[in-house]
């Protein structure tokens, strides 16, 4: 008898904790998601502003240069979300420099959000909210012009980030894989990228 009402008891328990995380986990994914803008930016240091440019290099020096800004809302849960817009020109390049061909592309899905935390303060923000510029990466599903379907990749690695985050972008278009972003130089106005992450 008092093993059945042990086992019991402990059911009890089991099924109350799982309805309560269960209540947890819709709460948090219903309250916790992050509305995030992206910006491939143009720096006039200490003053950004949309309008930036941004290169990448596939294997055998194969180029694209990108420009783009849009929006997304990142589930709590993580993982994709269909809410993603924005957009910008592309220009791919061959080994010697020559356009192999340009138009535009559009974000048609959300692939994967990491917030890494927000910056410090220092920059004069024409964008949007200094208090809610981020640090971190997202990659997103994106369609060319040109019918070819790919990803870009944005990487912002700004005042106060933490190590392990590349700045600048990267991307694929059709079977090509852009996977080396162009690191910004100093007095050069190019492969800079901007998050704000509404608080």
């Amino acid at each position: 008898m008092n093993t059945k009402r042990m086992l019991r008891s402990l059911s009890l328990v089991i099924v109350v904790a799982l309805l309560l995380f269960g209540s947890a986990a819709t709460g948090a994914s219903a309250n916790g998601s992050d509305h995030v803008r992206w910006d491939i930016i143009s720096l006039d240091f200490p003053t950004v502003s949309p309008g930036g440019v941004a290169f990448a290099v596939a294997p055998s020096n194969l180029m694209i240069k990108l420009t783009g800004s849009g929006t997304f809302v990142a589930p709590a849960s993580g993982g994709t979300s269909g809410a993603a817009t924005g957009g910008g020109t592309w220009e791919t390049f061959d080994s010697g420099g020559a356009s192999t061909g340009s138009g535009t592309y559009w974000v048609t899905k959300l692939a994967d959000w990491e917030f890494a935390n927000f910056q410090l303060p220092g920059l004069i923000d024409l964008i949007g909210d200094t208090n809610e510029r981020a640090n971190g990466n997202a990659v997103l599903v994106i369609e060319y012009s040109d019918g070819s379907q790919g990803t870009l990749g944005i990487g912002c690695h700004g005042p106060g980030a933490p190590d392990g985050i590349v700045e600048g972008v990267i991307a694929t278009k059709g079977y090509v894989t852009y996977w080396a972003a162009q690191p910004p130089a100093p007095d050069v106005d190019a492969n800079r990228t901007l998050f704000h992450l509404e608080k």
